[in-house]
């Protein structure tokens, strides 16, 4: 079994942070990567992304031939090819998985949150998981309800400071 360098675990893990990181370079059958030559890493999906998008665009492969031989669908070439043209070199990165922003709890809901806080008497935080669903449909988690009224406070726009709910407290021994 060959042991790796810590230059290869440095890159590996600097591909990974970085989210460059190929999950399947075994399937990159392409002969500039499987020459032995140190320049074209497997392991390194933008570089096996552009290499793609070259061959087609320089070399005339087509793009079926291309993403086979660098072991990606037709589709993700297509997806590739925009993303470049778009962007450039970042638009081969692979973008972070999940929700960009708090989808649920958009603007027109935050502020109806607020002036449900300002009201007298202010409702508990666990009752404004029900106000949302009653006036929203919405079902929301109480920590969502305090992460979006907290950005609001760093931001200014908070009237009435947001109550810390009982399950947030430490109990002391």
């Amino acid at each position: 079994m060959k042991r790796r360098t810590r230059a290869e675990d440095a890159k590996v893990s600097a591909l990974r942070d970085h989210r460059a990181l190929n999950p399947k370079p075994n399937t990159v059958h392409d002969p500039a990567f499987v020459s032995g030559n140190s320049f074209f890493d497997a392991r390194d999906l933008v570089q096996v992304k552009y290499e793609m998008l070259r061959r087609v665009r320089q070399e005339g492969q087509p793009a079926t031939q291309a993403a086979a031989s660098f072991g990606l669908s037709r589709p993700s070439f297509y997806v590739a090819q925009l993303q470049f043209t778009a962007e450039g070199l970042p638009g081969l990165v692979r973008e972070r998985p999940g929700p960009r922003r708090a989808h649920k709890l958009s603007e027109e809901v935050v502020d109806f949150l607020e002036q449900a806080l300002s009201a007298e008497p202010a409702p508990k935080l666990s009752q404004l998981v029900e106000l949302v669903r009653e006036r929203f449909g919405l079902t929301v988690h109480l920590r969502s309800i305090e992460r979006a009224l907290g950005r609001r406070r760093k931001k200014g726009a908070l009237i009435k400071p947001v109550p810390t709910p009982p399950t947030a407290r430490r109990r002391r021994k």
